[in-house]
């Protein structure tokens, strides 16, 4: 999986004392202080992007640690819709604005994966499994991520989602207070593990808190030297080298479990597993969805739930999955809230739930803090007069977008009955062009199932540190790349169980 050398040092380096590691910090800072992250390259091109004043390594730090305001000031200090900076011997040319809009989603040269793995790097690595993978195995990465979402076993997963959610949440109490982007972002790992990957994980919860506190250490771990240079021997890296291979083992001995077994589950697990894929497939799709899914969906949840907090649309939620109650569950049978809303059959949460689907929309639009990266392929283009030379790597903030006064007036205000801008690619939350989230099918129905369970068991307010009311929520920090987070203590939910059995 990796080298004898790496699995060594990031050993050691864990094991070694804290003088020892600050030591290895400074040392690795000195290195990369004394060779930079690139700078301005001589003289211009001319027809290429204006170049970001300072493209060295403390300016371009702000990229991965606050990349919007990193991207809103290079748009004000260059005065330009489009400029460049350099990342070591690559090119990053940032994009705004319709056309260019339209010409990012549309060009089918611009790259997905490579975009990703180059300006991200808050995913597990391991060759082979979730990087340098062939073009068919993604593929099949993909068609498998569809097979998910088919009706018969979409329809599998209701059930045991909403028992999940009722196990987790009569561990809040009948009453009390919590971090909602502590808590129910707990809950869709929780979820996202059970739809993913296998009872065997999902069915033990200290082993599902486990992966998330091993996923959260590579967030944390994600630094602009454990990006552009993965293959430095720094603390972080160690780390997150660490942490990938104990979430590594941990999946590998819950698919050897099954195997060893022979007893056949109705989960994604044996769906792989009846499909004959490689193993590196099987756990490619484990490691890199599990991730990607817990993140945007948890994300997505959390502000959903803390957007209606004192919402008017929370009546009209809690309307429209009662009538679906009234629709489909027999009113003399005496059932639990997650028994009783298991009963809703897919199609209903899927084509019955107009006011849960404008919800969806409006978070996505105003807590994704999305920028969407691709490498350019094919030969070189042009946007709005300026060249996008080929291996140029290629950036475009949904904020561009999504927070445009012009398009969204008041933007930052949360409005669930906006209407989308009438303009080519005027809402992406779900992606644009020939690039959309491929899980969105999954997430749609996760997000409706926990926001009924919530709104129909609990009674709920927001409050701040001190516990007053808030008159409003907090807003979206869209410096948090990953999870969009407030500032912390800024908000919490104070509830009271609205139900004798979740």
């Amino acid at each position: 999986m990796y080298t004898v050398g790496l699995q060594s040092a990031a050993d050691a380096f864990l094991l070694s004392s804290l003088k020892a590691q600050v030591a290895l910090a400074l040392l690795v800072l000195f290195i990369l202080l004394g060779f930079g992250f690139g700078s301005q390259k001589d003289g211009v091109v001319d027809g290429a992007p204006v170049f970001l004043p300072g493209s060295h390594l403390l300016a371009i730090t702000p990229f991965f640690r606050r990349r919007f305001e990193f991207l809103n000031d290079g748009f004000r200090k260059t005065g330009q819709t489009l400029f460049q900076f350099n990342m070591l011997r690559e090119t990053v040319i940032v994009v705004s604005g319709e056309s260019a809009r339209k010409s990012f989603f549309a060009n089918k040269h611009f790259d997905l994966t490579e975009g990703f793995k180059m300006l991200s790097g808050a995913i597990p690595v391991v060759k082979g499994v979730t990087s340098n993978l062939q073009t068919k195995r993604i593929a099949q990465i993909h068609k498998r991520l569809s097979s998910v979402q088919r009706n018969e076993h979409l329809s599998g997963l209701i059930a045991p989602i909403l028992e999940d959610c009722r196990r987790v949440m009569e561990t809040w109490g009948p009453s009390g207070t919590f971090d909602p982007f502590e808590k129910i972002y707990e809950l869709l790992f929780q979820i996202t593990v059970r739809s993913l990957s296998c009872e065997e994980l999902a069915d033990d919860p200290v082993q599902v808190a486990r992966l998330k506190e091993l996923y959260d250490t590579l967030d944390s771990g994600t630094t602009p030297a454990t990006v552009l240079l993965p293959w430095l021997p720094g603390p972080s890296m160690l780390k997150k080298l660490w942490a990938t291979k104990k979430i590594y083992d941990i999946v590998v001995r819950a698919i050897d479990e099954r195997e060893r077994s022979g007893i056949s589950k109705p989960d994604t697990l044996q769906m792989l597993l009846d499909e004959k894929d490689e193993r590196l497939v099987i756990v490619g799709f484990i490691l890199g969805l599990l991730v990607a899914g817990a993140r945007a969906t948890g994300t997505t949840a959390s502000w959903l739930i803390t957007y209606l907090g004192d919402h008017e649309s929370k009546d009209e939620v809690i309307a429209e999955v009662e009538q679906l109650l009234a629709n489909y569950v027999s009113p003399n049978v005496s059932r639990s809230l997650s028994q009783q809303l298991s009963s809703i059959p897919l199609e209903a949460w899927e084509s019955e739930t107009p006011v849960l689907d404008s919800l969806i929309r409006e978070t996505l639009r105003i807590a994704q803090p999305h920028t969407a990266m691709r490498r350019n392929l094919g030969p070189d283009m042009t946007i709005d007069g300026k060249t996008i030379p080929s291996g140029a790597y290629v950036v475009y903030p949904f904020s561009d977008v999504h927070l445009n006064p012009d398009l969204y007036p008041d933007p930052w205000r949360f409005d669930p009955s906006r209407e989308e801008a009438t303009v080519p690619f005027g809402y992406v939350g779900w992606g644009g062009g020939k690039t959309h989230c491929l899980g969105q099918r999954l997430a749609r129905l996760e997000l409706k199932l926990v926001t009924s369970m919530m709104l129909l068991g609990f009674r709920y307010s927001l409050i701040d540190k001190k516990g007053e009311q808030l008159d409003t929520p907090p807003q979206p920090n869209w410096n948090d790349i990953l999870l969009c987070r407030p500032e912390q203590g800024s908000c919490y939910l104070k509830h009271e169980r609205s139900v004798l059995s979740l």
